[in-house]
């Protein structure tokens, strides 16, 4: 299957280009709106609506994703991108100080528009913490300071073999191949 991906990211092309075999991705090749939905899904709607309009007939598929810090109330969660500004890790880090509640989750919305317009979606999070200093050299954002719940390595140590399988993108894309099947 031809898709587009509505995403300017090309560690998000490479990623989801795994996640979806036998799916054949390209950019979208469009500047993006700005994001300016309230939830993650509304987000990737938004993504994959627009793709549908600039590519009409092809199918068209959107994420929206970030991190949930519960000592940051939950914070960035769908202003994540923003929030960040490229310094992931050290823009992290120092809004928890020495919080010793670490947790955080990793949500993934993922949507693919079909040529008729029809949505299909997929959702999932990794629940885990944020260590103390970064660690690991693969994987991108916050994967150097995201240690999976029952690991004892960031994403980045673990890898992104690691990744394929167990990512919150990983687990969205099984859960979006499982809704296409069953319709």
């Amino acid at each position: 299957m031809r898709a587009r991906l509505a995403s300017e990211n090309a560690h998000k092309l490479n990623e989801f280009r795994v996640l979806l075999p036998g799916w054949e991705l390209e950019l979208l090749g469009a500047e993006l709106p700005p994001e300016t939905g309230s939830t993650y899904r509304e987000n990737a709607v938004a993504k994959a609506r627009f793709g549908a309009r600039a590519r009409p007939g092809e199918w068209i598929v959107a994420d929206d994703s970030g991190i949930e810090v519960d000592a940051l109330g939950g914070a960035p969660g769908v202003r994540t991108a923003r929030w960040a500004e490229g310094r992931h890790v050290e823009k992290l880090l120092g809004a928890l100080g020495g919080e010793t509640d670490r947790r955080a989750r990793y949500v993934c919305e993922l949507v693919a528009v079909d040529p008729a317009g029809g949505e299909h979606h997929g959702v999932a999070t990794l629940e885990g913490a944020i260590a103390a200093a970064a660690h690991g050299s693969e994987g991108f954002g916050f994967d150097p300071v995201f240690v999976p719940e029952g690991e004892t390595r960031t994403v980045a140590e673990l890898g992104d073999e690691w990744k394929r399988e167990h990512s919150h993108r990983a687990r969205a894309a099984q859960a979006l191949l499982r809704a296409l099947d069953a319709r």
